[in-house]
């Protein structure tokens, strides 16, 4: 068996998936069983590209190569398809959406035309049943990234704010509205804070979730630097109190501005 050809670790897979011989665990396992892994996988082939570190980038693509043989291993097994027809059908998409790549000089002329990409988009979806404008948004995203894309389908068809002025003012009031809910009603209120704030994202070009997660990696660093000086003296944040930790913390963010 070849460690670099495909075949081998799709021989592999039917392998974990032979009854009786296979592994207990694989067995047991289905498509919604299987799909968190699915977003786990790419969520640490991003995290990798963001630490810049290619030997793990190489290993956590392996594990996301992984996710659709596995995918299409079980689709094949109760006849849906199979993994030569996932190759296939985004080759096809891969050529049909590149034809100023792959057309032959007529069609790379065509593809300059003006309204291009929609025209090619609406012939994709021509004998598709019909959907409406927020169908296409899987469900299955990030919500901030879900939050984003819902408010920009919507933002095509004229359902939005003309300003981002507005979108703030909307931002005070559902905190007006979050503060004065009831306990059950909280955690809608809160919700509608986050899609406000999402708004604001859009309307202003941020990507909402690299600015979390960076703010999520400035928080663990700062902290990180509390443990540390607070371990040179023998100590620990449960010895610690909160004047004590706020002002290392502070100490931390001037560290940073220098």
């Amino acid at each position: 068996m070849n460690p670099r050809d495909i075949s081998t670790l799709r021989a592999i897979m039917e392998a974990l998936r032979t009854p009786v011989t296979g592994c207990p665990w694989d067995l047991q396992q289905d498509f919604t069983s299987i799909a968190p892994y699915t977003i786990e996988e790419a969520y640490e082939v991003a995290d990798a590209i963001a630490r810049g570190n290619k030997a793990d980038l190489c290993d956590e693509l392996g594990d996301l190569l992984l996710q659709p043989i596995y995918h299409a291993q079980m689709a094949a097994e109760e006849g849906s398809f199979t993994f030569d027809d996932v190759v296939e059908a985004v080759v096809k998409k891969m050529i049909r959406r590149h034809p100023h790549v792959f057309g032959d000089d007529e069609a790379k002329a065509k593809t300059l035309a003006k309204g291009f990409w929609e025209e090619n988009k609406a012939k994709e979806r021509a004998g598709q049943p019909k959907q409406g404008v927020l169908d296409a948004v899987p469900i299955a995203l990030p919500g901030l990234t879900r939050a984003i894309k819902l408010q920009a389908k919507a933002a095509k068809v004229g359902f939005d704010w003309p300003s981002v002025d507005n979108v703030y003012d909307k931002i005070a009031e559902e905190i007006a509205e979050f503060r004065a809910a009831p306990g059950a009603e909280k955690a809608a209120e809160f919700g509608d804070i986050l899609f406000a704030i999402a708004n604001v994202a859009r309307h202003l070009g941020i990507d909402a979730e690299a600015a979390l997660r960076a703010t999520n990696e400035k928080f663990t660093r700062r902290f990180k630097y509390i443990e540390a000086e607070l371990e040179k003296s023998g100590k620990t944040p449960r010895d610690s109190n909160l004047d004590e930790m706020d002002a290392l913390w502070n100490d931390a963010k001037s560290l940073e501005k220098l």
